[in-house]
């Protein structure tokens, strides 16, 4: 009988192993789902970062045109990461791209962050205390989001837009959402 007792921790320790073990070839954490998918975008009633840029509305979403709805703030290092493939992105013709200031936790630091790693937004807001992350279901920055011509969300990324989810995911989706439109 004590021998069982020995043994217990042992088989305790493989049970959790075989869990965590388990738990690595789940989904990748950038392709969670959104309940947002095939949902008309919520509503943004946020002011323009500042007057150097336009803010948008819902109603900028829905006008015809597919636009990419970036979420971003000065403080997130995947947010500095991935400006390079933003920049790219608001060059290529036939793309809005729209930003979305997250938590900004100092006065100025969304215009400081864009005038030192450029800005590729044509248009953005602020969203000093997450209301219009909470609506949109943003886990955390940089969170990419593609809404077609009709104002409907039709993808979401979640993390650090690389050249590879560029290339893969991201026109990809812009594609099916100009089709969709």
């Amino acid at each position: 009988m004590k021998h069982w007792l020995y043994a217990l921790p042992v088989l305790g320790f493989l049970v959790l192993a075989f869990f965590l073990f388990h738990s690595l070839f789940g989904r990748p954490p950038d392709l969670l789902p959104s309940a947002l998918i095939d949902k008309p975008a919520p509503e943004i009633n946020l002011a323009a970062m500042d007057a150097a840029t336009p803010g948008f509305t819902r109603a900028d979403l829905a006008s015809g045109h597919v636009t990419v709805v970036n979420f971003f703030a000065s403080w997130c290092v995947p947010c500095r990461m991935e400006s390079a493939q933003l920049m790219a992105l608001s060059r290529m013709k036939g793309i809005t791209l729209y930003g979305v200031d997250y938590e900004e936790r100092e006065p100025g630091g969304g215009r400081g962050f864009l005038d030192q790693q450029g800005n590729p937004f044509s248009r953005i807001v602020a969203d000093p205390h997450g209301a219009a992350g909470i609506n949109w279901g943003v886990y955390g920055v940089p969170e990419t989001y593609v809404v077609d011509g009709q104002g409907v969300v039709r993808f979401k990324l979640v993390g650090e837009l690389t050249a590879g989810a560029l290339a893969s995911q991201l026109l990809p989706e812009i594609e099916k959402a100009r089709q969709a439109s």
